[in-house]
């Protein structure tokens, strides 16, 4: 195992174990995701529904919030891991550009489930031609 599978590996089992604490108890969607910053702190979130809809929280919004909140700003790679099944749980739109903003073009996003990693992007092909902090002037 290469330094930069034990890294996936390492995501992996932290979104893994999140996942099982998700909050999905309309969609039963449970999802868990890991950050890995640029210092190599790795951070955690799983998602939470809610009975008026659109105020839950992803579980990427949820590792973002606990990243920034540590003082990180810089993301060096992703895992998202989705339930059983053939799809693929991709970031939402929404979360693609939250994530956009502290992360690199060829920031890797990994696509994982119950068994592992099934497929991996980089964050230029989950949001092609990007809105990031760099068109702002920061």
């Amino acid at each position: 195992m290469t330094p930069d599978d034990r890294q996936v590996q390492v995501l992996f089992e932290a979104a893994k174990a999140v996942q099982a604490n998700a909050y999905a108890p309309y969609s039963h969607f449970h999802v868990g995701a890991a950050i890995r910053t640029r210092s190599g702190a790795v951070f955690t979130g799983a998602n939470m529904e809610n009975a008026a809809y659109p105020q839950g929280v992803c579980a990427e919004g949820g590792a973002l919030s606990a990243m920034v909140t540590a003082g990180e700003r810089e993301i060096a790679e992703v895992l998202v891991i989705g339930p059983e099944g053939d799809h693929l749980t991709t970031p939402c739109g929404g979360c693609r550009q939250k994530i956009r903003e502290f992360a690199q073009l060829d920031t890797p996003i990994h696509v994982a489930g119950p068994e592992g990693v099934r497929r991996s992007f980089t964050m230029a092909e989950l949001l092609p031609e990007s809105f990031g902090p760099a068109h702002l002037g920061v």
